[in-house]
């Protein structure tokens, strides 16, 4: 019968404006059996002090808007020697100050350490959200290098490499990545609970 050796699909909603996002979330769950759709239901972010309150939140009014499963992730690049920031503000400081503005915030401090995390958020209409974390340590880089991936990828460098994610490959980033880690724990959950 054609097609029968091919293991079904499982449609999945991700809302997101952001395309890097979205190309991560179908490189990480792809392989697993997931079909990733993107849509633009995310809404108003509330302001949090977590990147998992802001995923919950996010999904949440996101399944209740749409009527449907959905998952969204929220992720920062929290700096150790400035506090944690920009942390949950990440989107707006990339905006407003930039690469080159978190970089100089760094210099002088001594360290240049930082995590990036991200927390991915499944919700079901009329159920609460289940968050997955993953996070990954690094520094931040001297100077922005490499034109691959989004946001503050060109400055960031994970711990054990010498390249930044912008500039790896989008499989070599997914497989160390803060976000690949949340997503493969979101798709291990999905799996145990016979969802697929």
């Amino acid at each position: 019968m054609p097609g029968s050796s091919e293991r079904r699909r499982t449609r999945l909603l991700f809302a997101t404006s952001n395309r890097g996002k979205l190309e991560e979330a179908r490189s990480v769950l792809g392989p697993l059996g997931f079909s990733v759709e993107g849509c633009d239901a995310k809404g108003v972010e509330i302001q949090a002090d977590t990147t998992a309150e802001v995923a919950a939140n996010s999904a949440a009014a996101a399944a209740s808007k749409l009527g449907e499963p959905v998952l969204v992730e929220d992720a920062g690049l929290f700096v150790d020697a400035l506090g944690g920031f920009p942390g949950v503000y990440s989107a707006y400081a990339l905006k407003t100050i930039g690469l080159r503005g978190v970089i100089a915030l760094t210099k002088g401090s001594g360290s240049r350490a930082a995590r990036f995390v991200s927390s991915v958020a499944y919700c079901e209409p009329g159920r609460e959200p289940v968050v997955f974390e993953g996070s990954v340590r690094g520094r931040v880089a001297a100077k922005p290098r490499g034109s691959g991936g989004f946001g503050f990828d060109p400055i960031f460098v994970p711990d054990g490499s010498r390249s930044t994610f912008g500039e790896i490959t989008l499989d070599e980033k997914c497989m160390v990545s803060h976000r690949g880690r949340a997503l493969r724990k979101f798709a291990e959950w999905y799996l145990a609970e016979g969802r697929l």
